[in-house]
């Protein structure tokens, strides 16, 4: 065992389009200084980085102690202690059972009668409105907006502009004033906070009166968790998924043209398509997810010592040469095989994503039917010249000028 107490490294390169191409080296753990001038053990392969999401001795909520540096932006909604991804234990687990109980794969698999035709009404609105056209706005935004508002019973009370102006800034960086980010979440906060009363008086078909007869059930949680949950779920929903389509859109037109033939003729091959895009091509320009070892904790033959931060990164534990057969030219692979190893970019363990099957379910049946209905579908200009969109926790494109 070795434990190393100076920091190797400073990481302080943001990630910058094609950002499916920008990892870190994969070795054993060091000791880093991180952006915002934090030290932190930095993990890079594969099984490490598997073993932090999933052993209890690397604590979440632990990071919000008062005797902790705070990771990241502390502004972001993600960063909020009372959000689900910074709980532990079974403050967690009651959290994440409310959930659960109503968000599986079996009742996801039910929600394609009405996704599949919601999709083909966007893409008769794109197809009519006629080349060149934007696909951001009125479909790949559109889509993960609609499905949520309709699933959580919001239609009325919240529309896709709302949810992606909140979203910004429920999910904004150090660029975006305090003061319009901290209004806008007490705003959106005190509207979630009346939809949950309102339910509890009169609950209907929709998945927050699911989840609040759940909470009743369950009991013992805290409402500011829950009216946090209840916030981001939509956005968190909404935001990620898009990034998501948004980002792969612009590796498959701007780099694989050649596979969108087979993504439209196949929804099986578009499903295989999508855990890659989703294993490859990350979310946002933070490289880093962080743990906090609450004691020593021997790892690839390093000892991190109890008390200090670890920056887990996925996306270059996606490219392990000893779990994936990938190469600097081509990380991706054969798009259309499956994965060497599940894919960490959707967690592991206790906080594994409990969006995941939506995401997927979206993502498949927005590239396959778009693929489909436009097989000609081409960027309208270079990849160089997209506009990025930043100031958030997550990156996509702006706009996405396309033909066909």
């Amino acid at each position: 065992m070795s434990s190393v107490t100076d920091p190797e490294t400073v990481l302080d390169q943001p990630l910058r389009p094609p950002h499916h191409r920008t990892v870190l080296p994969v070795g054993p753990p060091r000791h880093i200084v991180q952006p915002n001038g934090t030290p932190a053990w930095l993990v890079t392969k594969y099984h490490h980085v598997r073993q932090v999401l999933t052993d209890p001795r690397f604590s979440r909520a632990q990071l919000y102690s008062s005797d902790v540096a705070q990771p990241g932006n502390a502004r972001s909604a993600v960063n909020d202690p009372d959000a689900i991804v910074n709980q532990d234990g079974t403050d967690h687990l009651r959290l994440r059972r409310i959930v659960q109980e109503t968000f599986t794969p079996r009742a996801v698999a039910r929600w394609r009668v009405w996704i599949a035709p919601l999709v083909d009404e966007l893409l008769d609105d794109l197809e009519q409105a006629g080349p060149p056209a934007d696909l951001i706005a009125p479909y790949v935004h559109a889509l993960p907006s609609d499905v949520i508002c309709r699933l959580m019973g919001l239609e009325g009370i919240i529309d896709r502009e709302y949810l992606a102006r909140v979203a910004r800034y429920m999910l904004a960086d150090e660029t975006v004033p305090t003061e319009k980010v901290e209004r806008v979440r007490a705003e959106y906060s005190q509207l979630m906070a009346d939809v949950i009363a309102e339910r509890r008086e009169r609950p209907g078909d929709d998945l927050v009166s699911d989840l609040v007869r759940a909470a009743e059930r369950i009991g013992g949680i805290p409402e500011a968790q829950l009216v946090h949950l209840m916030c981001s779920l939509p956005t968190a929903a909404a935001d990620s998924t898009a990034s998501a389509i948004g980002n792969s859109l612009v590796y498959l037109l701007g780099e694989r043209l050649d596979t969108w033939p087979r993504l439209g003729a196949s929804l099986q091959e578009a499903e295989l398509a999508t855990e890659r895009l989703i294993h490859h091509i990350p979310l946002g320009d933070g490289e880093f997810f962080t743990r906090y070892a609450v004691e020593d904790v021997e790892l690839g033959g390093v000892t991190i010592p109890g008390g200090s931060t670890v920056a887990i990164a996925r996306s270059s534990a996606g490219r392990d040469p000893e779990v994936y057969r990938t190469t600097p030219d081509e990380p991706f692979g054969d798009l259309f095989s499956p994965l060497e190893a599940p894919t960490l970019a959707l967690g592991a363990g206790p906080h594994y994503c409990l969006g995941a099957p939506l995401v997927r379910l979206l993502m498949q049946w927005s590239l396959h039917r778009l693929a489909a209905r436009l097989p000609g579908l081409r960027l309208a200009g270079p990849v160089e010249a997209i506009e990025w969109r930043l100031g958030s926790t997550t990156r996509s494109p702006r706009r996405l000028e396309v033909t066909w």
